[in-house]
């Protein structure tokens, strides 16, 4: 049997009928534009100045200049597609296209944008939703439950695709001469991991729960868990979700006690709930400390939200950290620590 591809699959996915048909049209465009992304990354004398500083996006956030390059090829992508409509990060608003198009698109052209000038991960998230007449926003202020397909790519040692069409996620790699992404494997993440990743400096700003369950893991065989634990944090949503697809473990961004940070820093519709669809469709849970990320309603279009997810059995150890008996401390660290203090 030959190589199998993207594109071959989709030919056979297009027989659904014609939602299926205008997905696998977007896939092949968005697949075009990564490919270009990755050529861009991979380029050492172009990739110098993707690193450098340009104007600051409807975030407040300094874009660098891959983040244009990145929107606008994704933008490019979308207008060659059956999209209604594209809501991107680097956007304030929606932006309006194809007036038949019968699909809207939920786009972070480029994230972990930060990692550009030390040559780290980065990636785009995608979230494909049923289009819907009236107001151009109830496109997108919507629960993650009516995404239709999802998915990312990952600019690293490989570019390579994980995307759902409504069921198992599959794993998809580009080839060197950047042509066809090849079929490698289906997305199932392990049941359970002993791996966590969250930004251990924030330690102090955290919920009790956060604590707990951090304390937990950092006390290894000796401690509840009864195992040692590894983190991990690349700071990129993308390459976060890429390793637990391939490792299983437990991600979490809560929400935490800085001023900007009370409801998360990542954003629902097009990032968390994407992640969360392909989390779901691979065996994980994805949630916000509490309830299921694809049962949450977004209000605004960049709003924010906390965002956990992983392996079954570190979700639920997570679950339960809340009930759990309190942590007889080391004497050592019983009053201040690296992790935590006496107060």
């Amino acid at each position: 049997m030959g190589i199998i591809t993207l594109k071959s699959i989709l030919a056979d996915f297009d027989k659904a009928g014609p939602q299926a048909k205008a997905v696998s049209i977007v896939l092949e465009q968005l697949s075009l534009a990564a490919a270009a992304v990755a050529a861009a990354v991979a380029d050492g004398a172009t990739n110098a100045r993707f690193s450098e500083e340009g104007a600051t996006n409807v975030q407040g956030e300094v874009q660098k200049y891959l983040d244009v390059f990145a929107h606008n090829a994704f933008l490019d992508a979308a207008r060659k597609s059956p999209i209604a409509c594209l809501l991107s990060e680097e956007e304030d608003l929606p932006v309006k296209l194809l007036a038949n198009g019968s699909l809207a698109l939920a786009i972070d052209p480029l994230d972990g944008s930060s990692n550009i000038g030390v040559n780290s991960t980065i990636g785009t998230i995608f979230g494909i939703y049923p289009a819907v007449k009236g107001d151009i926003a109830q496109n997108f202020l919507r629960s993650g439950r009516e995404l239709i397909a999802a998915g990312y790519f990952i600019y690293g040692a490989r570019t390579e695709l994980v995307v759902s069409l409504g069921g198992t996620p599959l794993v998809f790699a580009l080839d060197v001469a950047r042509v066809n992404w090849c079929f490698v494997r289906e997305g199932i993440i392990p049941k359970s991991a002993f791996e966590f990743a969250i930004n251990m400096s924030n330690y102090r700003f955290w919920s009790e729960r956060e604590r707990r369950f951090v304390d937990q893991c950092l006390d290894g065989k000796e401690g509840p868990l009864a195992v040692d634990y590894n983190m991990r944090w690349l700071a990129a949503l993308a390459g976060e979700t890429h390793r637990i697809f391939a490792r299983g473990g437990i991600f979490f961004y809560p929400a935490d006690q800085r001023k900007g940070y009370e409801r998360g820093r990542l954003r629902y519709i097009y990032e968390c709930a994407p992640i969360a669809y392909l989390v779901e469709k691979a065996g994980g849970v994805a949630n916000d400390g509490a309830t299921d990320i694809l049962d949450l309603l977004p209000t605004t279009l960049h709003g924010r939200c906390p965002l956990c997810f992983g392996s079954v059995a570190q979700m639920n150890l997570f679950a339960g950290a809340e009930i759990s008996s309190d942590r007889q401390y080391s004497p050592l660290f019983s009053k201040r620590g690296f992790f935590r203090n006496g107060a």
